[in-house]
Order: structure tokens, then sequence, then C-alpha cells
């Protein structure tokens, strides 16, 4: 009697997965459908200014200031994002001689060129941790002697063009307004308010949190091992745009990395110590564009939205060579640590496009500012 009820049970408990797993597929089939009947084309291929995007944006600024106090280094305040840098390092960008004319826009004009340019590692959390914890990895380069003017009133005798990516496609947020309510919870150490805000459903941003996990991925083997994207568009001449830049091992001499101790909490800086210093093997990757197809959906304004290959290829404009050297100095990390990086540093071909670019002008201004001040202080 026991052994049949025992039996029944498991049957009963069978079918009660079966039919939660039947309610959890249907799900997951219907919400797709609904997100791929709401995102697709034609979109604008000019920016659209959301209402009240300018007092979101001081809300954040003030935010932004707030986290800055929090993650500081005893005296020294650090930024409020990509706090900890693996190093800075020199390297040349090269336009192909062969680029087709419809990709000779801006910096990329002159077939054959050379650009000098410093480029900045780092992992992507507020305050400095062990590089094997799941985090965002990023890349910033930083074009120099660019001539023209440029994009910042106070910066026209810098001369730079800066590019600013991390190892995903797209962000986990859509917007000012969604960036301001994320960025308010994670500072007030509310994570889960991050994605949750309420307890009505509606308002849940599951897809959001989802890409966000994809975004703190296990760390690469090296900074010089991972792909880096732009995330949110600029101009390319007369064209919109997203950036890439990946690893290209075929234009270096070959290399195998030793294997590195991830226990060590900067074991990223020590690969690429390894790679540059000690064993001198260059660094190769490629500069690429991904060109909106404005009948297509890759909007502008929506920073979530991941602009997909099928729609539009990556096209390579440039290619970085990252030389051996020695960047692992005292003096060289402090220059490090004091260097902006800004997608607004540069010219009008490469503007930086929609909401969460024109949030990043306001905020990287307020915050770097703030954070020099502290520091000569």
């Amino acid at each position: 009697m026991l052994i049949t009820l025992w039996l029944r049970l498991g049957a009963f408990l069978g079918k009660t997965l079966l039919w939660l797993l039947g309610i959890g597929l249907l799900g997951w089939a219907l919400s797709s459908a609904w997100f791929a009947w709401q995102h697709k084309g034609p979109v604008p291929d000019k920016e659209q200014v959301a209402p009240g995007e300018a007092a979101m944006t001081q809300d954040i600024i003030q935010t932004a200031i707030r986290i800055v106090d929090q993650h500081r280094e005893g005296t020294r305040y650090l930024r409020d994002a990509h706090a900890k840098a693996h190093g800075c390092v020199m390297a040349e960008v090269q336009v192909p001689k062969d680029l087709p004319a419809p990709l000779r826009q801006g910096v990329f004009a002159e077939p054959g060129k050379t650009w000098q340019a410093t480029i900045r590692l780092s992992n992507g959390n507020a305050y400095p941790q062990f590089d094997s914890l799941r985090d965002a990895r990023g890349m910033a380069i930083k074009l120099l002697n660019v001539p023209g003017k440029q994009l910042l009133a106070d910066r026209q005798s810098f001369g730079e063009q800066d590019f600013v990516m991390f190892n995903h496609p797209n962000f986990f947020v859509s917007d000012v307004a969604e960036y301001r309510q994320n960025v308010a919870a994670q500072a007030d150490g509310k994570k889960a308010m991050a994605f949750f805000p309420s307890l009505d459903p509606r308002t849940w941003q599951i897809r959001h949190l989802f890409i966000a996990l994809a975004t703190l991925s296990p760390a690469p083997a090296s900074p010089t091992q991972t792909t880096y994207f732009s995330v949110s568009p600029y101009k390319f001449g007369e064209a919109n745009a997203k950036f890439r830049v990946a690893p290209d091992p075929d234009s270096c001499p070959t290399y195998t990395l030793p294997p590195q101790n991830q226990d060590l909490p900067n074991f990223l800086r020590s690969a690429l110590n390894q790679q540059l210093s000690t064993d001198r093997v260059p660094a190769c990757f490629v500069l690429q564009i991904q060109r909106q197809d404005p009948s297509k959906y890759m909007p502008i304004e929506d920073t979530s939205i991941e602009w997909k290959e099928s729609d539009a290829l990556f096209e390579t404009v440039a290619r970085i060579k990252v030389p051996a050297q020695d960047f692992d100095t005292p003096k060289l990390n402090l220059a490090c640590d004091n260097q902006s990086f800004n997608p607004w540093f540069g010219i009008e071909a490469h503007r930086p496009i929609g909401g969460i670019n024109r949030l990043r002008k306001a905020v990287y201004e307020a915050v770097s500012d703030y954070r020099h001040r502290r520091n000569a202080e």
C-alpha cells in the first residue's frame, strides 16, 4: 500500500513538473513573439530627446558623485565606473590602404594613415575588486594629435578622438529614465530593486537583468583576448554606426600566454605584463564599424537592443597594434589613473548620439571635474 502511495505521488509530481515546464515554455514563446513584434523596423535615423531628460540627468549626476564618494581609496577618489585599470598602453591605429570610399570618414578618411594612441584596459566595477570575480571588461582608445574642431569647447587644444567600449554588445538599460532608476537602486545598496523597482510585474525588467548577468562574465585569460563593443551609436560621417574591437591574432606573431594564477587579485594586469613586457610580444586588434540600416530594427535611443549582424555586418576601418612595452611602473600607472576617456572627446564626424551618450556627456564632465578637484586637494 505504501509503495502504491509513493508511485501515485511520484506520478502526480511528474505530471505537475511537466505542466509547469509546458507553461514556462509557452510563456517564453509568447514573450519572445511579443518582443519580436514590438521590436521590428523601421526606426528613426535621428535622435529623439525624451521629455524630462535634463532633470533626470541632474539626478544621475548627484548619484554618480555619491558613488565616487563611497568608493574612494583612502584620500584618492576613483572613477564612478571602470575604477580598476589593468594598464594604459601605447598603440598604433592604422587605416587600411585599400579602405573602401564609403568608409573613409573622420579619422579614417586617409587610407594608410597611422595614428598614435593610448589604450586603457579595465574592469567595469565602480570599486577595485579581484579580477577573478564576474565583471564587465573595458577598453578605451584615445587617438592622439587629431586635427579639427573638438566637440567640447574646453578641449580644443587636446586634439584627440576617444572610443569607449566594453565586452558586451548591448547595455542593461534602455534609456536615461531607466538608467536613473537602476543606478540609484545600486547606489543605495538595493541591487534587487535595480531590475524589480516595485511589486507590479509590469515594472520588472527581466530581459535587462539577463543582459546584466551576461555582461558580468568570467574573466578572460587576458585583456588582449576579448572583444569590446561601443554599445551606443555614433555618427560616422553622415551615417550612424556602432564600433567594435576584436582580437586579430593573424596580424601579430603567434603567441601562447602561459597559464596565469587566477587566484591573484590582479592576474589580468599580470597577463598583460607577461605578453608585452616579459615575453615582448605585441597584441593586435581590428577596429570595426556597424552602420545603421534604419529599415531594420537598429534603434538609436535604446541601448538594450543589440544591432544584429544579420541586419548589418561589421566592417574593418583600422587595425590596432599594441607593441611590446613596459607600462607597469608607478609613474605610468599614476598617469593612467589620471587619464580621462570620454566618447565626447573627439570630432564631429564621430559625435556620440542617443540618450545614453547625451547622459554620458553630462555625467562624465561632472564626475571627472569632481574627482580631479578632490584628488588635487
